[in-house]
This record gives C-alpha cells, structure tokens and sequence, in this order.
C-alpha cells in the first residue's frame, strides 16, 4: 500500500508537537539554565524529544497496521522506547539518580534483544551467544547513553541522526532493495527533521534526556535488525555512527586516564572544543553531515554490499575521525579543570 504520505505527516507532527512542548515549557519555567558546563548562554527550554518520541511511535503503529513494519519492532518502541523515554523525561525535569537510569536502561536492553532475537551468531562466529548478547546489551547501553554525551550542542544529535538514517535507508535500497527495513529509519528521519526546525542554532528548545536516549535507543536497534538481515550491514551502521562513537569513546578513555569521573559534567568532546574554537555550532553540525555522507556513507556502502570486508572498512572509515578527535582535544582538561 502507498505510504508516501507518512513521511510528510510525521514531520509535520513533530514540528507542530515541537512548538506545543516549547510553549509549555516556557510558561511552566522548565528551562536549561546555562552554567560554566553549558554551550548555551541563555536559558531555553528542554525536554522537546518528546516530541519525536510520540511522532516516531504514531508512525510505526500505522506502519505496522499496513504491513510494512514487524511486530516485533513495535513491542521494542513501544516497551524499550516507551521506557527510555519515561525515564528521561523524569530526568529532564526532576534529575533521576544515575543508578535508577542504569536499572531501566538495562531493562531497555534486554527487552530490545529479546524481541529481536538477540545478537545472530553470523555476526561474530566463534563467540558464545551468551556472551555475544552480553556484548548486545552493553552495546544497547552504551548507544542510548551515547547520544545523551553527544548532545551537547545545538542540532548536534538531529544532524547525526538525520544523516545517519538517510544513510541507512540508502543501505537499503542499494544492497536490499525490495526489503522492507528502511521504513523505521525514513519514519525517524521524517520526525527529527520536524523538531530539528526548532533546534537548529540558535536552538529554541533543547531535546533533553527524554530525546537523546530515545534517539541512541534507536539506532541500537536498527543495528540490531540489520545484523539479522546480514553481518555486513550491521558494520555498516557502525560506520555511520563513526563520528558519534570515536568521539565519545576517545573522550571517555581520555577522562578516564585523567581519573575523571563518568558522572561528572564536561564540555571536553572534540565537538564541543570545535564549536568554541569556531565561534559557533552551525560550521560544526554541518561539519558532522557532511562528513556522514561524504566520507562515512560511501564506505557504509561497500561494506554493506560486500565489496570490501566489513570490519577492516569500519577501521579505515575510523581512522580519519580519530585523528580529527585528539586534533580538538577529546577528553582533554577544560580551562576549568586546570
């Protein structure tokens, strides 16, 4: 059936559900108030993912109900992304302990990887399954809190989602055409365009936690689906995600070697050094596009098809962006902290 007009719809929605978040939160006073941690310099308001979480689970119900997006997805959004959600926007406006998001993240984890059937053997061959879904769940994990560290900001987090699910979707129709798997990605790429209106710098209103983790949550899972559709097509969701995982995972074992704590506040992502050494977020986050799709998605492309080996493709597509984390500093000391 012709569901062309879905993509319009969702988009549409999440602008408009957007501005009812925005307007909301101003007069109730919910707003990010900028400290020496912030990227900002004024108050603006939060908590606007909520907006593409609704939008997104809309669209995959009617998806489903036409047929083109498995049950087993649907209970992942609705349960896992339903509860991501909760949990974040509760953090948004009332910080939940670190301790209770880990419990409900990991719930999130294991709800994710038994709808989907866990992580497929073909994927790693040799390894234990029950280690490979170990791996699944820290994996799913470490993807919601991903995005949550990354979205420091403005537009950072929709420009990278935007970029990768279209990526995705190219994976698709290029290496799998007839198969029914970019339907979720385009659905999410139609929604986070709506919201991106309103968080493009100057942002008027910020995703908050609520969003962020929903967004990670997400890509875990499309990731996951792909890994069952074929092993090299999950490598190359890891390589549109590159930008995102060197600069985090550098930043991380960089405070870590400085005896930081995880829990702490920081503006040391290479993004957020970038963004002060340029005056600003726009040549930033367009930077991050054009990277995805310059360089990232090319590459995706040939692993996914098979004509280069996956992980060795995932290596060369990373060394560049690893390079480009220790060139801005990764994880290094702040003014503040020196």
């Amino acid at each position: 059936m012709n569901l062309h007009w879905l993509w319009p719809s969702v988009a549409v929605a999440s602008f408009a559900l957007t501005w009812v978040v925005m307007r909301s939160a101003e007069t109730r006073r919910l707003l990010d108030v900028p400290n020496a941690r912030s990227s900002h310099d004024r108050p603006v308001p939060r908590g606007g993912g909520i907006a593409i979480v609704l939008t997104f689970t809309a669209g995959v119900v009617i998806a489903s109900l036409y047929g083109v997006v498995d049950y087993r997805l649907l209970a992942v959004v609705l349960g896992g992304g339903g509860l991501v959600a909760l949990i974040g926007v509760a953090d948004d406006y009332r910080d939940v302990s670190a301790g209770w998001r880990f419990v409900v993240h990991i719930l999130v984890a294991g709800w994710v990887l038994y709808w989907l059937d866990g992580i497929p053997h073909e994927l790693l061959p040799g390894v234990p399954p029950m280690l490979l879904n170990f791996l699944g769940v820290v994996s799913v994990l470490w993807l919601i809190n991903l995005y949550n560290f990354m979205d420091g900001i403005d537009a950072i987090a929709g420009i990278e989602t935007i970029t990768v699910c279209l990526g995705g979707v190219l994976l698709y129709a290029f290496s799998m055409s007839g198969n029914t798997a970019w339907v979720p990605p385009a659905i999410l790429l139609a929604c986070v365009a709506g919201f991106l209106f309103w968080n493009y710098p100057p942002a008027r209103i910020f995703l908050g936690d609520s969003g962020s983790g929903f967004l990670g949550l997400m890509m875990a899972v499309f990731s996951i689906q792909a890994a069952h559709l074929e092993p090299g097509m999950f490598w190359a969701w890891m390589i549109l995600q590159g930008v995102f995982i060197v600069d985090s995972c550098t930043t991380l074992f960089r405070r870590l070697a400085r005896r930081r704590r995880l829990q702490e506040a920081h503006r040391s992502h290479a993004y957020q050094f970038a963004a002060r050494k340029y005056a600003g977020h726009a040549p930033v986050i367009l930077a991050v596009g054009t990277i995805n799709m310059v360089w990232l998605l090319p590459l995706a492309l040939l692993a996914a098809s098979g004509q280069a080996p996956a992980i060795p493709t995932l290596l060369i597509a990373y060394a560049p962006l690893l390079w480009l984390a220790f060139h801005f500093k990764a994880g290094a000391a702040e003014l503040q902290e020196i």
